[in-house]
């Protein structure tokens, strides 16, 4: 069976291939549907767009479709830029313009706390499954550290070890990375999904319901 990745950024690609790598299944991104439609992330929770990409691919790809959104929650900045933190520095952004920004606006702060957040949407094509989370608490560092990971990995440092997710491996972070931990609260339903077809008793026990989005 097929496991789509509503999402066409190659970083992202890679990090959630390698969380799911144990599942038995082709996992393919949406850059193999060059038709495919950009889903317009225009929910106010990373929840709502999480379920919005995966809702949308899964129609459009007729195949089991799963999607992420992840958000910035910085305490100082009242929870900015939050579900906007892959546009903070504006459309078309590039990471390091967002890691510029935010060191600017956190610039003589001396709280800096953050939490990144992860929401998972786990879709077939006639219904949502599923949505699972993951968080991990941090701080924002005064400058970058480490070339490792994209987005603000360089300056969110996390509680957990003292290190940013720029200076981690791979493997460091995925043992507590918020995207790794949404995604492998998924994994047994992903397994159950997969290893039967999605039948009236199955949507029932993973209280299917019809996407309204």
């Amino acid at each position: 069976m097929k496991l789509l990745l509503a999402t066409r950024n190659e970083d992202k690609v890679i990090e959630i291939k390698e969380i799911l790598k144990d599942l038995d299944v082709e996992i393919i991104s949406a850059s193999q549907f060059p038709d495919m439609p950009d889903v317009i992330e225009d929910k106010d929770t990373i929840k709502g767009n999480s379920i919005k990409k995966a809702t949308d691919c899964a129609k459009f790809s007729n195949l089991l479709t799963i999607a992420d959104d992840t958000g910035l929650f910085v305490e100082a900045l009242d929870g900015k830029p939050g579900v906007h933190a892959a546009r903070f520095a504006g459309e078309g952004c590039s990471y390091k313009d967002n890691r510029v920004k935010l060191l600017k606006e956190m610039k003589n702060v001396s709280n800096r706390n953050a939490q990144f957040r992860t929401v998972c949407a786990l879709v077939s094509p006639d219904g949502l499954i599923a949505t699972t989370e993951g968080t991990v608490e941090g701080k924002i560092t005064e400058e970058e550290y480490g070339d490792n990971g994209f987005g603000y990995d360089a300056i969110f440092k996390a509680d957990e070890t003292g290190k940013t997710f720029g200076e981690m491996s791979q493997s460091e972070k995925e043992k507590i990375s918020h995207r790794s931990r949404a995604l492998k609260k998924m994994i047994p339903i992903i397994k159950k999904v997969t290893q039967t077809s999605v039948c009236d008793s199955q949507r029932q026990s993973f209280e299917l319901r019809r996407s309204k989005l």
